[in-house]
């Protein structure tokens, strides 16, 4: 897999299987990019995406991949079948090692608000990559929590906000 560092919804994302598509594909993203992601290809029917805020998980959501394609959004596919279905779940419903692993890693970053993207297959889980601006959709990620997902945003930056003014620390 090569793919542009600020690639968004699949776009940027090249899946190579030959020399002859990696010199392609590096000639093409490098017109859009100085610099290039490489990662192994790992297929599963859908990604996980862990909303951490201030170093604790907030949502749980699957990503299923679009009809027929290997990546959630297939921007080349018409209608309905142009992205897949996303669940989501109570945190505590998800995976207890997906879960860790998406706090974990976004604690390596700081205590924002970060969209962990991870894989599992069977006890496999591996983190795709930490967005530090990520998506809250209205009727995906806050399908569970609904408005009491960005009450707990709001509240934490409020808070923040607050500490500053006051001249402390979060």
């Amino acid at each position: 897999m090569l793919k542009i560092p600020d690639g968004c919804f699949s776009r940027g994302v090249i899946k190579v299987e030959s020399q002859q598509a990696l010199l392609e594909a590096t000639a093409e993203l490098f017109e859009h990019s100085v610099l290039l992601l490489a990662q192994e290809f790992f297929y599963t029917e859908y990604d996980w995406r862990i909303g951490v805020l201030n170093r604790k998980p907030i949502f749980a959501c699957q990503y299923f991949m679009s009809k027929g394609h290997w990546q959630i959004y297939n921007h080349k596919a018409k209608g309905q079948d142009i992205n897949g279905e996303c669940r989501t779940l109570a945190v505590h419903e998800a995976p207890r090692a997906v879960v860790e692993l998406a706090v974990k890693t976004a604690n390596l970053i700081g205590d924002g608000l970060y969209g962990v993207d991870l894989k599992q297959s069977g006890d496999k889980v591996v983190v795709i990559e930490v967005n530090d601006n990520p998506n809250m959709d209205a009727g995906i990620e806050d399908a569970y929590l609904q408005d009491d997902l960005y009450s707990l945003v709001l509240e934490e930056f409020v808070r923040r906000l607050e500490l500053k003014r006051r001249g402390q620390a979060w």
